[in-house]
């Protein structure tokens, strides 16, 4: 008798099942816990992290992200009208930076704008405005993209109801538009949140004091005073700090906005 597609997928997941039992057998008892415990999980190196790796390096992390987020919302938003402008020269100008900066790794706009700006124009800019230019440089081609297609998502009659009203085509933008196109992207926007916090380790380029050390940073001059891996442990525990509720908020926004749509078109 034929067995049922529904009953070979059952057992194809019970074998993958099982699979994933062995394999996690093998490791436990395979592996030298030991020598484990000791290259990552050093409680004596652990505890001599805190509290600079909390007072310090993770409250300078949350400083540079927010920093160049908050450029790089701003200057995205521009670039995203610029790109949707009836005036050619201003879309020319905002596709160029767009496709530019996507294209180039931020490791070299860091480089570029900490020592390439002052062999150009013959000015220094400090670590805290690097990092704010550079990460929400990056940040902002990316913005631009996600703001325009959230512009492009509401629906036209919006502006055409405004603009019935007496409204001007630049009033309804700001009054209308932008808003609800901003409830569209919360989600996306929260995921390059996330990216630029962990971008946010390139600052290590800059040649740093110690109390400008960002989670990276920290991690790697701990490291190099031990012999264990548990300072990078330490500090990708801490990047989850930060990373782990952005996720969980960008998923329920996500969430509310479906079902926000779904009662809408009900």
């Amino acid at each position: 008798m034929a067995m049922s597609k529904r009953k070979r997928a059952e057992y194809i997941r019970y074998a993958q099942y099982g699979l994933l039992v062995v394999i996690a057998l093998l490791v436990a008892f395979l592996a030298d816990w030991g020598q484990i415990k000791g290259a990552f999980f050093n409680v004596d190196i652990a505890k001599s992290m805190f509290p600079n790796v909390i007072t310090v390096a993770l409250k300078n992390t949350i400083i540079y992200t927010a920093l160049g987020f908050a450029f790089g919302l701003a200057l995205g938003l521009v670039l995203a009208l610029m790109k949707l402008s009836s005036v050619a020269p201003y879309r020319w100008i905002a596709t160029v930076y767009i496709e530019f900066f996507r294209g180039v790794p931020a490791l070299l706009v860091f480089i570029g704008i900490y020592y390439g700006v002052p062999i150009a124009f013959q000015m220094q800019f400090p670590p805290l405005t690097t990092v704010m230019l550079a990460l929400g440089g990056v940040g902002a081609a990316y913005m631009a993209e996600t703001i325009r297609a959230g512009i492009q998502a509401v629906p036209k009659g919006q502006v055409e109801a405004a603009r019935s009203l007496g409204m001007s085509q630049g009033r309804a933008m700001i009054t209308i538009v932008i808003p609800q196109a901003f409830r569209i992207i919360l989600p996306p926007l929260t995921n390059e949140l996330i990216l630029l916090t962990k971008d946010s380790s390139l600052i290590y380029i800059l040649g740093l004091f110690r109390e400008q050390y960002e989670l990276t940073k920290f991690g790697r001059e701990t490291l190099s005073r031990s012999p264990s891996l548990t300072p990078i442990l330490i500090a990708g525990l801490c990047y989850l700090i930060i990373t782990l509720p952005l996720g969980y908020l960008s998923r329920y926004l996500e969430r509310r906005g479906t079902s926000g749509r779904k009662k809408v078109s009900a």
